[in-house]
């Protein structure tokens, strides 16, 4: 799953690219659950926190502070949780790569996943309203797709630039059939950056 991707482009630049107006925000390059990122719904770029927020309640009943489930299993769509945000509310969130965590556990560094010939590209997301932190949204993911073979089993659907309105506007169904692997050539950055920055 995605826990973890990058835009590097200011809010302005894309904007221009998605022909939506610019908008003021504090996201940051590097994109955490929890965390505000740009995502495009309909014809306007929102700044959205990254995950619906789940309650969770302490062992002796208190209300403990919501969790960020940044991530939407396509083959789960029809649950409960986002069943209403895949009908009506969907959105594509640009970035210039995501990550994944490689290697053995407690030296895991960050592979970067990204295209080679889009400095920007998108993928599928769902949003909603929500009352403990405003408007979220979820990275919607599929099986791992052939260039992520070995990394994860799961990966972020990639809607192409042609595929754009069929993922907004079409109706559910045309929505799903485009919730499948990717099929192209990824570009994989392996580094020692370590995944998880103390």
């Amino acid at each position: 799953m995605c826990n973890l991707y990058r835009l590097n482009r200011a809010p302005d630049e894309v904007g221009k690219m998605f022909g939506a107006a610019a908008i003021a925000t504090n996201a940051g390059e590097e994109i955490y659950p929890g965390y505000p990122g740009l995502v495009l719904a309909g014809a306007q770029l929102r700044a959205m926190t990254w995950g619906f927020p789940l309650s969770l309640t302490g062992k002796s009943g208190q209300k403990l502070k919501p969790k960020p489930v940044n991530n939407a299993r396509a083959d789960k769509l029809d649950s409960l949780m986002w069943r209403y945000s895949f009908a009506e509310r969907r959105c594509l969130i640009p970035l210039t790569a995501f990550a994944e965590a490689e290697g053995v556990k407690g030296h895991k560094t960050r592979t970067w996943i990204s295209f080679a010939d889009q400095p920007v590209f998108t993928v599928a997301g769902i949003w909603r309203e929500s009352d403990e932190w405003g408007p979220v949204y979820s990275m919607v993911m599929t099986e791992e797709c052939t260039g992520m073979q070995g990394i994860h089993d799961r990966s972020p659907v990639i809607i192409a630039p042609s595929d754009h309105r069929q993922w907004q506007h079409g109706a559910p169904e045309e929505a799903r059939a485009l919730c499948k692997p990717y099929a192209g050539t990824l570009h994989l950055d392996r580094t020692d950056e370590p995944w998880i920055r103390r």
